[in-house]
This record gives C-alpha cells, structure tokens and sequence, in this order.
C-alpha cells in the first residue's frame, strides 16, 4: 500500500470513528451534561486511537528507512570493493603492458643489432673477395 492509501485510510477512520461515536451518544437517553462528558470521553478515546496508530506508522516507517539506510551502506561497500579491483586490475594490465612493450623493445633492438652486424660481415667479406 502506499504512503497516499495509508493516510486516507487513516483520515476514514478517524472520521468515521467520530461520527459513529457522536451518533450513539445522541442517541443515548441521558443529560446534556452527560451527553457532553461522553462526547468529550470518546473524543480523547479517538485521540489516543490516532496518537497510538500514528506512532506505529511513523515506527514503521523508521524501520523501513532505517532497512534502506543499511542495505545502501551494504552496496556501498560492495561498489567500494569493485572499484578497487578493477583498480588493481588496470594497474596490473598496465604494468604487465609496459613490460611486454620493453622485452619488444629490447627483443627488436637485439635483431636490428644482429642484422647490422651480419649485414658489416657480409659487406666486409665481399671486399676481401673482391
């Protein structure tokens, strides 16, 4: 039900109440003065009823606020967590790319080393031939 129903309903039974009660005391074969006691007794019954169900209402709704409230700390957490592993995970894949990139580097330089200094032994034994 929500928030809308529950204070509708809440208005229909207070009204209700109070006509109810003010029917039956009219209809009560007593004083005036009586009359005016009954009315005035049955009013402050109506009001504890209304006082009573808006403090469970309102007790309620603490306790369902108070639920939220822990259940967004509890996904707070756990988004937290998240964040902090896919930290690490990109500081790990960087790291292991910088490595990957520098064996390359040295791998590629070592062949270009190799290949200059075939290409000079080479060139040098054209030259004795020659």
């Amino acid at each position: 039900m929500s928030n809308g129903g529950s204070g509708d309903f809440f208005k229909g039974f207070l009204i209700g109440g109070m006509i109810g009660a003010v029917v039956a005391i009219l209809y009560a074969p007593q004083s005036g003065k009586e009359t005016r006691d009954e009315i005035g007794k049955k009013a402050d019954e109506l009001a504890k009823k209304a006082k009573d169900e808006y403090d469970a209402a309102l007790k309620k709704s603490k306790k369902s606020y108070d639920s939220a409230m822990e259940r967004l700390k509890e996904l707070e957490g756990i988004a937290k967590k998240k964040v902090e592993e896919v930290e690490d995970q990109v500081q790990e894949l960087t790291t292991k790319g910088k490595e990957t990139v520098e064996a390359s580097k040295s791998r590629l330089k070592k062949a270009i080393d190799a290949g200059v200094d075939t290409y000079k032994v080479e060139k040098g034994s054209k030259k004795k031939k020659a």
